[in-house]
């Protein structure tokens, strides 16, 4: 990969990193459910006006839009507002790597490499290390939330890989449609009309300012930019290639978490961490050069 590549994706890293501040920042004006509605709204009215339908199978479509948008979000967004720190909540979502494999093993009967068992296990391991030191801290349920979160990207992996887009942006993009009415929806049941009205009137107010900046870096720069440079590499380069540079976004994710908010992650909470990014790098290992198959749907844009 040429050194302006490496540079594209290092800048995607640290855009999805930073992304997790600005959903912090709009949590504070809009309760979760509402959030992912309203951020999935504001993508989905120019997706319909501007980007053209993906021909795949409608079924894949919706599946991808229900793990990946509702079930991913709602939780993530659910465990953020719960009280999981922010820096750590990048984290954890990297779970969704194992997951994919765990799942596309069970569901679709692929293969699952030795050494991919062995990320999964070395994964588990510093998952449950994270687990254990949420749970001294009397907060395992915001932890439990998000790794739900990764339980339903890895859901939305399995129909972006059986749905085989042929522009996996604008896959990306019209998963967007599928988002808001099932939101809405819930948000009407378990945060309730007065939530919510009192959540839009106070996003009128100066106050509301920081929420209104990070919806627009989620939308603009997380989703748009970010997704689209992601997929633009994964059109020139093998996904295990491409892949590991994620593994940057919870590095920045914690990093900047500790500099603007002042999260600081215990050192179990650090070492669990290191773990899981190793064991998520071992699973993303590269098959011999004579067998390579890159498999885009396995890396999709997180656009978190």
């Amino acid at each position: 990969m040429p050194v302006c590549h490496r540079l594209i994706a290092i800048a995607v890293a640290v855009i999805w990193g930073v992304n997790f501040l600005a959903i912090h920042a709009s949590l504070g004006s809009f309760p979760p459910f509402l959030l992912v509605a309203v951020r999935f709204t504001l993508l989905a009215i120019p997706t319909l006006l501007l980007v053209p339908r993906p021909q795949v199978p409608l079924r894949w479509l919706i599946g991808y839009g229900l793990g990946f948008g509702v079930a991913q979000f709602t939780f993530l967004y659910t465990g953020m507002a719960a009280g999981l720190p922010t820096g750590l909540a990048s984290l954890v979502l990297q779970a969704s790597g194992p997951f994919t494999l765990v799942l596309g093993a069970v569901l679709l009967s692929e293969k699952v490499r030795g050494v991919q068992w062995l990320g999964i296990a070395v994964a588990v391991l510093g998952m449950a290390l994270v687990g254990w030191s949420r749970a001294q801290a009397s907060s395992l349920i915001p932890f439990l939330l998000v790794l739900l979160g990764a339980v339903g990207w890895a859901f939305g992996n399995l129909s972006s890989r059986l749905a085989k887009p042929p522009n996996p942006l604008h896959l990306t993009m019209w998963m967007s449609v599928v988002v808001p009415l099932p939101m809405l929806a819930l948000s009407l049941i378990f945060e309730g009309p007065a939530q919510i009205g009192a959540a839009l009137a106070g996003s009128l107010t100066a106050s509301a300012v920081p929420a209104w900046l990070g919806l627009l870096y989620t939308c603009v720069i997380g989703t748009v930019v970010g997704s689209g440079l992601w997929t633009w590499l994964l059109a020139r380069h093998p996904a295990g290639v491409v892949a590991p540079f994620s593994m940057l976004v919870p590095v920045v994710g914690i990093l900047t978490a500790a500099v603007v908010l002042g999260e600081r992650p215990s050192w179990l909470e650090l070492l669990g961490g290191a773990i899981v990014v190793s064991g998520v790098l071992i699973g993303a290992a590269r098959r011999p050069a004579a067998v390579v198959t890159p498999q885009p749907a396995e890396v999709q844009p997180s656009g978190v």
